[in-house]
């Protein structure tokens, strides 16, 4: 049987229908969000000191640690003594302003003109005395005693320092003072002080390294010498202030009526001034230079600490401190440079009566201790 043909339709066999073939269309295009701004340049990372020492140690000596305490604990070295020979000329000029205000005391009072000479004279004993120091400390030096959380961090750090240098730490007063500066201090005869800012943010190494320098100038005698000087110039700086002030005032007031008349009371100054210098046989002179001397004994007696500091093995954390110090003094001198309030640059005359040398120099002389030992 024979199979039926497809029917035939009029015109054109009809086509599949085409479909797109993939890629064929193009997709539509949808507008693109705005690229990121770039990100802002990275600040440079602060400049950190060189590392000479571990970052913290801990300075606690075992219970029951036998100390071996010198035989000398404190003594009197050169810039000590040099300090007490340069005390003399203002101790003399001292003497004689208690002499005449004691003979003013004794022509209004009654009272015998030695008394409160000998007096004074004895009071630089009070250094040394206790309650004396303590209101020294409080009053004077702003100082307060260590709080129980800051004995706690102060003390372990303190016996560390006195065990390697052999001396009873317990002779000595631990103060705090309320700073955020970087700062410790040693006076009179027991003081030793450190700044909060220390005593928070320092190490234990760098706190140990800064109580050893202290613990120096206690051991040079570089504190009770230099307030044993402050005590016995006093009445020599106060009367000359007092006598440069009415001299001043005088010049002034005369001027106001009459050229000559100041003129006639300068020169009767310098009369007077010639025949003082005379008849003291030149020691008003020999004042004027003086504080540039104790200065530069000051300076040496800050070279002297941070040696001591170094030989009890403080030489790294000390000149990280010192490093620190200059970095932070360079950097505010930056700061206000741009600004436009430049700090002050001090001249030659200030230099010659800073107390502390320049940490550059400072840095300088612990280099010995910081190089290996072959």
């Amino acid at each position: 049987m024979s199979q039926p043909s497809e029917p035939q339709y009029p015109g054109p066999a009809p086509q599949p229908p085409q479909y797109a073939r993939a890629g064929a269309v193009p997709e539509p295009r949808y507008p693109q969000p705005p690229s990121p701004p770039p990100p802002p340049p990275q600040a440079e990372p602060p400049v950190q000191p060189p590392r000479f020492a571990p970052d913290d140690l801990d300075y606690q000596n075992a219970p029951g640690t036998r100390l071996h305490f010198t035989a000398r604990q404190r003594g009197a070295d050169v810039t000590t003594l040099g300090t007490l020979a340069l005390l003399l000329p203002g101790f003399l000029l001292s003497l004689l302003v208690v002499v005449l205000v004691s003979l003013l005391l004794d022509a209004w009072l009654g009272l015998p003109y030695w008394l409160p000479t000998i007096a004074w004279v004895l009071s630089g004993a009070l250094v040394f005395h206790r309650p004396t120091e303590d209101l020294l400390a409080r009053y004077l030096l702003r100082l307060h005693r260590p709080l129980p959380h800051e004995r706690d961090r102060l003390e372990p750090v303190w016996r560390e320092v006195t065990a390697r240098a052999g001396v009873d730490g317990r002779q000595y007063e631990l103060w705090i003072e309320d700073s955020h500066d970087l700062n410790a201090y040693a006076a009179a005869g027991h003081i030793v002080g450190v700044t909060r800012f220390a005593l928070e943010r320092l190490p234990s190494a760098q706190l140990a390294a800064v109580l050893a320098h202290e613990l120096g100038h206690h051991t040079g005698g570089h504190a009770w010498s230099s307030l044993l000087e402050y005590w016995y110039s006093l009445p020599g700086r106060v009367a000359w202030r007092l006598i440069r002030a009415v001299i001043t005032l005088a010049v002034a007031f005369t001027r106001y009526f009459s050229f000559l008349a100041a003129a006639a009371l300068v020169c009767a100054v310098g009369v007077i001034t010639f025949l003082t210098i005379t008849v003291l046989y030149g020691l008003p002179l020999v004042l004027l230079a003086i504080p540039y001397l104790m200065a530069a004994l000051a300076r040496r007696a800050e070279l002297r600490a941070d040696r001591h500091a170094a030989a009890l093995g403080f030489a790294p954390m000390l000149a990280e401190v010192l490093y620190a110090m200059h970095t932070t003094e360079t950097q505010a001198r930056r700061q206000a440079a741009v600004a436009g309030k430049p700090l002050a640059v001090p001249g030659p005359l200030a230099r010659l009566l800073a107390t502390h040398p320049d940490y550059p120099t400072r840095l300088h002389r612990l280099q010995p201790y910081l190089r290996p030992q072959r």
